[in-house]
């Protein structure tokens, strides 16, 4: 039997299909029409088919998944009107759920490394021009030719420092490196820093079998990352996303058209990923959400405006669920427009009269047919989700805390040595070589040449030979150096998002 789930209903029941769920969808709406009870209500279900799902909690109401709803009058209501308990379609039940949180207070710590975030994605972090980028693009090169780990800020920081002073060597090799460039980039990392975004990048990384956990009843569990405060650096809350969305796409392996998916990744505030990308970024977004639905990832994008979607990743979203739209404005009647000329057209309605007309809770949906076509859309109320709506008390989400499966896992970060020792290795064997202290020339206070006896007919020559014995930190230099040289050649090639060269092996810890 085909697994699916139920949107809502209209004049017949509208579902989508859990193996054509893979094919996307749009969650759009102006604000308060609903677009964050249908999420929960999609979430909930995909999680009870046994997909894993990921959400980011923009308000902080989403927790409320994880418990059984129950004494909300107007959901009572609508569960009585849509006659769901009546079709087994609804039950009162709360949901398996991990919580995420860079900041690691409200939910496990999720860090990853600079090197697995790319030059691409940390220079759109950074918001660095077109020279400033090509210094990180040295960067990365230099740290992937000497086999320097760079895993958080503080490498970043001793690397650039590293290409600052060696700018000369450089130049032959990458072109001019200018202070200038490097010191911008600096400030730009202070900037980071202080809005916390240090803390996302570190070991242990995130793994991403974590987040696609089933439990015991079969299952998926709902990794919710607390975006309430991450939504204020909208930078790093998208970066961070799109590096989730593009490490999906590189490490799962293919498996055609599920039965159902293999996870499914909600991306809310949808617009924030696009806003002032340039195209090459652009370009790659477009192409992971196009060929990660073969790796059994289904990507829903919840935004208000259909227009915050480019069309080339807008005619990729098969399932579409249209809350009300606003057209007080030139630029929102033509959203109208946009939103009503995206829908398979229904001969019994006037899809963009009724976009404008929706109440809260109803929604224009088409979804997709058992062989992938979109069905004609219809006018639908949502059927509510049957956990709690709103947030949980904090002593409540500490106990699912600590009693999750990664519990323990995150919780500590690990400092190993990587190009920040390595660099600061060198400069301390370089500063003591310079500081050791030559042998002085003795022979004035004995009032002649030592070396005169040696003139002298018939006297045995006192010089010595020349010795070949190192010192002990000319041995622990070329040693050191032998060992630099044995990694010469690693390649830290990193994913879609942030390939330097686009292929080959790529590095895992």
């Amino acid at each position: 039997m085909t697994q699916s789930i139920l949107v809502g209903k209209g004049p017949e029941p509208v579902s989508i299909l859990a193996r054509m769920a893979n094919r996307h969808g749009l969650v759009a709406g102006a604000t308060g029409t609903g677009k964050t009870v249908t999420l929960q209500r999609l979430a909930e279900q995909f999680s009870r088919i046994g997909v894993p799902v990921f959400l980011a909690d923009i308000k902080g109401d989403l927790a409320g998944i994880s418990q059984p709803g129950g004494g909300n009058r107007r959901v009572a209501e609508r569960v009585q009107t849509m006659a769901l308990e009546e079709e087994d379609a609804f039950v009162y039940a709360g949901n398996p759920v991990m919580f995420w949180d860079i900041r690691g207070e409200q939910g496990h710590p999720v860090r990853t490394t600079l090197s697995e975030l790319g030059p691409v994605l940390l220079s759109r972090l950074l918001n660095l021009n077109e020279v400033q980028e090509g210094v990180i693009n040295i960067v990365f090169h230099l740290a992937d030719e000497n086999g320097w780990l760079l895993l958080d800020i503080k490498d970043l920081r001793a690397l650039l420092a590293h290409v600052a002073d060696h700018a000369a060597t450089l130049q032959t090799r990458y072109g001019n490196v200018s202070r200038a460039s490097v010191g911008a980039i600096l400030r730009r990392l202070l900037t980071l820093e202080q809005q916390g975004g240090d803390l996302l990048f570190g070991e242990p990384a995130l793994a991403l079998e974590d987040m696609m956990r089933i439990d015991e009843q079969g299952r998926g569990y709902i990794s919710i990352l607390s975006a309430d405060q991450l939504i204020h650096t909208p930078a790093i809350y998208s970066t961070f996303l799109l590096w989730l969305l593009s490490e999906l796409f590189e490490e799962l392996p293919e498996v055609g058209d599920p039965d159902k998916p293999k996870l499914v990744f909600f991306f809310d505030e949808a617009h924030l990923l696009f806003k002032d990308a340039p195209k090459v970024l652009l370009d790659k977004i477009e192409k992971v959400v196009r060929l990660i639905r073969s790796k059994g990832v289904g990507v829903y994008f919840v935004t208000q405006n259909p227009l915050d979607v480019p069309e080339t990743v807008l005619g990729q979203l098969g399932n579409r669920i249209q809350h009300a739209l606003r057209a007080f404005t030139p630029r929102d009647q033509r959203s109208v427009r946009v939103a009503a000329e995206t829908f398979r057209q229904n001969p019994a309605l006037d899809t963009e009269l009724a976009i404008t007309a929706l109440g809260v809770g109803e929604a224009l949906v088409s979804t997709l047919d058992a062989e992938g076509t979109p069905g004609i859309v219809e006018r639908v109320n949502i059927a509510p989700p049957g956990s709690h709506l709103g947030p949980i008390e904090p002593e409540v989400r500490r106990s699912i805390i600590d009693r999750s499966l990664v519990k323990g896992v995150y919780d500590v970060s690990i400092d190993r040595v990587s190009a920040y020792e390595i660099l600061e290795q060198r400069a301390q064997e370089a500063a003591s070589a310079s500081a050791a202290p030559e042998i002085p020339d003795l022979s004035e206070y004995f009032g002649q040449d030592r070396n005169a006896a040696a003139t002298r007919p018939g006297a045995k020559s006192t010089s010595r030979r020349t010795s070949t014995r190192q010192t002990p930190v000319e041995a622990f230099a070329k040693s050191a150096m032998r060992s630099f040289g044995t990694q010469i050649g690693r390649q830290l090639v990193r994913g879609i998002m942030g390939s330097l060269a686009g292929g080959g092996t790529r590095w895992r810890r």
